[in-house]
Order: structure tokens, then C-alpha cells, then sequence
């Protein structure tokens, strides 16, 4: 029997907060869970990332992330591909520099196996309105 609307939603919402927690914490492991084989992530300055290289970056700490401060979230499901928008603002280190950004990501993700795992993911730079 497949998940309901709801449940998929709900899921997907679920899997979000999961994907930002590992963002926040370093945690390769539970990333390597939630990101396909095949995912791509484009950067605010167009560049791309394979899985394992964002994997790298993070067993590494090439890329930290000590704050991932949720301030907008929107779901969409429509059949067994989802989409969530989010707004958030991150500090951390990334190649041993220091960054602060507001993003705005777009995320791509897959149910499939009983799971939502991210295909694709895209993040622009949004300016602080303050």
C-alpha cells in the first residue's frame, strides 16, 4: 500500500529537518543516507558538487556549518518526487574561511525503498533585508 499525501508530506518534511541537522553536525554518515548516488549541488556561485565530494568536504570539515537557521520551509509532493524550498541562514567555515550567508535552497528528492533521498539541490545567495 502506498503513503498518503500526508505521510509523504510529513516524510519529506521529516527528511528535510534530518538533511539540516547533518548539515549542522559534520554527520557524513546520516548524509550518506539522505543524498542519492547521483546528486549534484549547485552553489551560489554555480559551482558543482558530486555526493562524494560534499561528503568529503564534510568528513574533512573542509566544510563546517555551525549555524543552519531555518527560517522558511515549503514542501511540495506530487507522486513519489518531492520538492523543498528553504530560506535559511548559515555560519561556518568553508576552506578554512569564514562565511555567513542567507540561502535560499531548492532541493530535489526521490521516494523510493521507503525513503526520500535528495537527487538534486540548488542554493542562491538572498541579501539580508535588515
Amino acid at each position: 500500500m502506498e503513503m498518503d499525501q500526508v505521510a509523504l508530506e510529513a516524510a519529506l518534511h521529516d527528511a528535510e529537518q534530518r538533511l539540516q541537522a547533518a548539515v549542522r553536525s559534520g554527520d557524513a554518515q546520516a548524509l550518506d543516507l539522505l543524498l542519492d548516488d547521483r546528486v549534484i549541488y549547485t552553489g551560489p556561485d554555480g559551482s558543482t558538487m558530486t555526493k562524494e565530494e560534499d561528503l568529503g568536504a564534510h568528513r574533512s570539515r573542509t566544510l563546517a556549518v555551525e549555524v543552519f537557521d531555518q527560517q522558511d520551509l515549503h514542501v511540495t509532493v506530487v507522486d513519489s518526487t518531492g520538492i523543498t524550498r528553504v530560506l535559511a541562514g548559515l555560519e561556518g567555515t568553508a576552506g578554512g574561511h569564514p562565511f555567513k550567508a542567507r540561502l535560499r535552497y531548492t532541493r530535489t528528492w526521490i521516494h523510493a525503498d521507503g525513503t526520500w533521498r535528495v537527487l538534486a539541490a540548488h542554493a542562491s545567495a538572498v541579501p539580508d533585508l535588515g
